[in-house]
């Protein structure tokens, strides 16, 4: 180990429904733009990149990755792609600071961009990851999935469908501050209900958007950092967990795995808390930026960070608890989340850069007051690879 990892630099587009007017290497350049800008570096500095990027299929170029060798400033430097599913954005993080924590390299970019409304039908081509004999035929799509989960949640906490509304009418309320979110229009617990159903008990407002847009983030080392006396928040913690790939294997039928929950995502926050010295959660965390693509995935996220007790996290959203200007403990999603947001290859790049922002006291109208320590996660292939980062100031 070569000291502390800090991120210096962040860059995000202003996400939309589609950009007809970027190519796939123009969206992630226009995010690597900013983010240099905003480190204060040229590309003669930057000695790897980390590019995050969504499955060929979704792109619908074979090793897709070249597009982006020049668009990033990787010709003639080390150049790595990193796709984990939703998860990408977080692991492509995670890799760039193994690069600079191992001592490789001082300075390090991740980047990438996904234009999700715009690759045809994305729940067919996801569906595609399910076993072809067993689970396919269902047929199993993202939003199905968690379909059930929410329903094995409901039947083991309780939950209900005006408890999905409010985690949609909270985080539309906190993207509504947000310049780089989607989804920016609030809505109510009412509209939320009267939306049409998608997979029961999941409705469309609870269902996260197909989103455009780039990410980047400039990682270096404590010491190429103090050396120039530049500003950083620190990278104090990481980890990542994987769940089995059957569903079948996570009902709760004896087994230790259960959808109604994420106790892969439990086990990366618990050693990524462990990493950072966080030994209450409850009381240390200020901001949470969980990725939570749908109303209910929400919940047992915030239990698996350890911000709530198992099945108790909707009763607390409906005292105030995990908002903006709510009451004591850690907002969750100031950003809006995935829920308002959601261009997949970077998502979790997302949840990454807004906790940063948040600790770096640079979040705008959205900033949590006093904010200092923040969290993020990702979650990739069929709720099966999770990935937890600490940030701090």
């Amino acid at each position: 180990m070569s000291g502390r990892v800090g991120i210096i630099g962040i860059g995000q587009s202003n996400f939309q429904p589609r950009r007809n007017d970027a190519s796939y290497p123009d969206l992630v350049r226009e995010a690597v733009v900013i983010a240099m800008r905003d480190a204060g570096l040229d590309f003669d500095e930057i000695e790897a990149v980390v590019y995050s990027l969504s499955p060929d299929a979704m792109v619908g170029i074979g090793n897709a990755e070249r597009l982006g060798v020049d668009a990033v400033g990787a010709r003639n430097k080390r150049f790595l792609r990193i796709n984990t599913g939703g998860a990408t954005g977080i692991s492509s993080v995670a890799t760039a600071w193994t690069h600079v924590a191992s001592g490789a390299c001082d300075v390090v970019l991740t980047a990438g961009a996904d234009k999700v409304g715009e690759c045809g039908d994305s729940q067919t081509v996801l569906n595609k990851i399910w076993d072809p004999i067993y689970e396919r035929s269902l047929p199993l799509g993202t939003i199905n999935m968690l379909a059930m989960s929410a329903i094995r949640y409901a039947h083991k906490y309780g939950m209900t469908q005006e408890d999905m509304a409010r985690v949609v009418v909270k985080n539309r309320r906190h993207a509504s501050k947000n310049p780089h979110a989607h989804l920016r229009t609030e809505t109510t617990i009412e509209e939320v209900m009267a939306s049409r159903m998608i997979s029961w008990p999941v409705k469309l407002f609870d269902c996260c958007p197909q989103s455009s847009g780039g990410c980047a983030m400039v990682l270096a080392s404590e010491r190429w950092i103090k050396e120039r006396g530049l500003d950083a928040v620190w990278i104090t913690g990481l980890a990542h967990s994987s769940e089995t790939y059957y569903l079948g294997d996570r009902m709760g039928r004896g087994y230790t795995a259960d959808h109604a929950d994420a106790h892969a995502l439990k086990a990366s926050f618990k050693k990524s808390y462990a990493m950072a010295g966080i030994k209450d959660p409850r009381k240390q965390v200020h901001a949470a930026e969980l990725y939570a693509p749908f109303s209910n995935t929400e919940f047992h996220s915030i239990e698996a960070a350890d911000l709530a007790d198992l099945g108790t996290s909707p009763a607390m959203l409906s005292e105030g608890a995990f908002a903006l200007g709510g009451n004591a403990g850690a907002v969750v999603n100031p950003s809006g989340g995935v829920l308002c947001t959601n261009a997949i290859a970077v998502t979790a790049m997302v949840r990454v850069a807004e906790a940063a922002l948040q600790v770096w006291g640079r979040a705008g109208e959205r900033q949590i007051k006093g904010a200092r320590v923040g969290i993020a996660s990702g979650n990739g292939g069929d709720h099966q690879f999770f990935g937890t980062m600490v940030v701090e100031a």
